[in-house]
């Protein structure tokens, strides 16, 4: 049987846990691969709708389109560093842009306090466009409120078919705690399948309770901060169907990973080589052929 066919069936038992089996009895190996890798696809197509959220804008996946540089605060300057470089390494392993240059101003902050509240009240006085996308005050207030561990606000913005790079933030402006919306405005090219509509982050802002995280390794928390910098999932509380590093905050969730997982970095790696001008659909289909494609290599 070719290596690739091993691999497939074994990934299948894997993913599967006995659901896909093939015999050479009923089908020649040529088909077993074609079957198999077509029901991978459909696996990763799935997961990908349930762990990755789409902006409320574009409808689309959104990634780095400018280059990253992260600063992390709150801790020793050793801790602190590690996870910067951490991200930094993560995002050159999956192709997504990095900043080099030693004074580049940080477009990812991560912040470790013991009053996360009390840091998101403040942004939401002074810096409120980072806390994302809101349509009213109501949501504002909602966005800036504290409910996990550690958390992150995603400020989006879209590039169009003209090159113009907007914010997706209809806030104009704030008046004695009252804020002033207007929709934005872009140009497209009117194809359903490539409108010429990039969708990327301008500023990704994660908080850290020091206090609830306090005995935390290294190396887990560097990797989950670094998924939540290179992505928005779509539920941090849900238990996802493949091995995650986003399970281990997860509630009543028996999967604990050490790190990254090999699902987790085809993920990544799928979503900055995805076509980003493409809708949703197309999006997801990329990522999901490039999953496979890197999970189960020809031999």
């Amino acid at each position: 049987m070719p290596g690739k066919t091993v691999r497939l069936l074994a990934l299948a038992g894997l993913l599967l846990t006995g659901g896909l089996q093939a015999s050479a009895e009923t089908a020649p190996p040529t088909e077993t691969v074609t079957v198999t890798a077509t029901r991978m696809r459909e696996i990763f197509q799935k997961f990908l709708k349930d762990f990755v959220a789409p902006t409320p804008i574009s409808g689309k996946l959104a990634r780095w389109e400018r280059r990253i540089c992260p600063l992390v605060v709150g801790q020793d300057s050793h801790f602190n560093a590690f996870i910067a470089q951490r991200i930094k390494y993560v995002a050159l392993a999956v192709n997504a842009p990095v900043n080099t240059e030693a004074d580049c101003k940080p477009n990812i902050e991560v912040v470790f306090t013991s009053t996360p509240q009390a840091l998101l009240d403040n942004v939401r006085r002074h810096d409120v466009f980072w806390l994302g996308y809101a349509q009213s005050n109501a949501q504002l207030d909602g966005l800036a409120t504290v409910t996990r561990p550690v958390q992150a606000w995603y400020m989006t913005e879209n590039g169009d078919a003209n090159g113009h790079r907007i914010t997706d933030s209809n806030i104009l402006a704030q008046k004695n705690g009252d804020s002033m919306f207007e929709p934005n405005h872009y140009v497209v090219t009117g194809s359903r399948i490539n409108d010429g509509l990039k969708t990327g982050f301008n500023h990704v802002l994660i908080v850290v309770d020091s206090t609830k995280m306090a005995g935390q390794k290294i190396v887990p928390l560097a990797d989950y901060i670094s998924m939540l910098a290179l992505t928005q999932v779509h539920s941090l509380d849900a238990c996802q169907q493949l091995t995650s590093i986003v399970n281990i905050l997860a509630a009543n969730c028996d999967q604990t990973e050490d790190g990254l997982t090999k699902f987790d970095m085809a993920y990544l790696h799928g979503l900055y080589l995805m076509s980003a001008g493409r809708g949703l659909m197309f999006q997801r289909n990329d990522i999901a052929a490039m999953m496979a494609d890197s999970l189960m290599p020809e031999q």
